[in-house]
């Protein structure tokens, strides 16, 4: 079934205004780093395929996109995820929740102190 542009723009527009309504922190360096440390797709572990910027925690469900939040996910994963919270997504999925959960502390570390490897 086709969404009908007038539900397509109304979705738009809340979507507008839930990213005015916060501040979105994330800089292109700390993006870079990002890539950097997890190496592929957070949830699935895809490498070699372009990875977008995905919000743990939903923009809907109050999250904003900051080093903490985001993580890179490949276009599946994030069309997939879409606003669910993140481990039971990880769950109905079958992907491996405590490997992601672990990942994501060891990657939040290393962003902390450059020093240590991730």
């Amino acid at each position: 079934m086709a969404v009908s542009r007038p539900r397509r723009a109304r979705a738009a527009r809340k979507r507008a205004v839930r990213m005015g309504r916060v501040e979105h922190d994330l800089t292109p360096n700390q993006w870079a780093r990002l890539l950097a440390l997890w190496g592929g797709c957070a949830y699935c572990g895809t490498q070699g395929a372009a990875l977008q910027r995905d919000c743990v925690l939903a923009i809907s469900r109050g999250g904003r996109y900051t080093v903490g939040n985001v993580v890179p996910a490949c276009a599946s994963c994030n069309a997939s995820k879409c606003n669910d919270e993140v481990t039971g997504w990880l769950r109905r999925k079958r992907l491996d929740e405590q490997t992601f959960l672990t990942r994501n502390a060891q990657v939040q570390i290393a962003l902390r102190d450059p020093a240590e490897p991730a």
